[in-house]
């Protein structure tokens, strides 16, 4: 029976090289796995997932996955999706259904919450819909767990903003929840 997954962790736990490796051994044994990801992630192209220790890979956009054809998409043994925090409700709605009505699993990879510590609208619909959730973990600089994805420049951590501003380590840091509270990005 078919499911849909959540793997959800601060910025830098390697979601993406998690979502990479499990399309690679999906084809290693022989089966087919659809791989995208959201339309707002123009970082490295439009077709192209890549992670920070240089893994890539070709794929599609959520929004064209959600334009195929029921036939089409049975033609998968697996849908993997990466940035799925940027997801709107009615796309999370329709890999529901197509774990549902088309026994085929899918596998979301994504932030949980944003650099002010909010759900974002496609982590929030997969919190409610999701059949498993699983934390894919990073640890803060102090060694504890990190949850929270902080945004800084030179002034420090940003606390105003826009929800999106697509980034990496120069724009962003996964922090535990004591130090972004604080405010502290390193030891002093």
């Amino acid at each position: 029976m078919a499911k849909l997954y959540f793997y959800y962790g601060a910025m830098g736990s390697s979601k993406t090289a998690n979502a990479l490796m499990t399309e690679y051994n999906y084809a290693e044994r022989g089966q087919k796995a659809l791989l995208g990801k959201t339309n707002i992630d123009t970082r490295n192209g439009i077709y192209k997932i890549k992670s920070r220790i240089g893994l890539e890979k070709d794929c599609v956009l959520l929004s064209d996955i959600c334009a195929m054809e029921d036939e089409a998409l049975k033609g998968y043994d697996a849908i993997i999706v990466d940035e799925i925090q940027f997801a709107a409700k009615e796309q999370i709605d329709f890999l529901a259904r197509i774990v549902d009505e088309l026994d085929v699993p899918v596998l979301c990879y994504g932030l949980r919450t944003d650099f002010q510590t909010n759900l974002f609208e496609g982590s929030k619909r997969l919190l409610e819909l999701a059949d498993e959730i699983k934390e894919v973990k990073t640890v803060c600089w102090c060694g504890k767990k990190a949850t929270c994805n902080a945004r800084y420049n030179e002034q420090g951590i940003v606390r105003e903003g826009s929800q999106v501003l697509l980034g990496a380590n120069d724009e962003y840091i996964a922090l535990c929840r004591k130090h972004f509270m604080e405010g502290k990005l390193h030891e002093e």
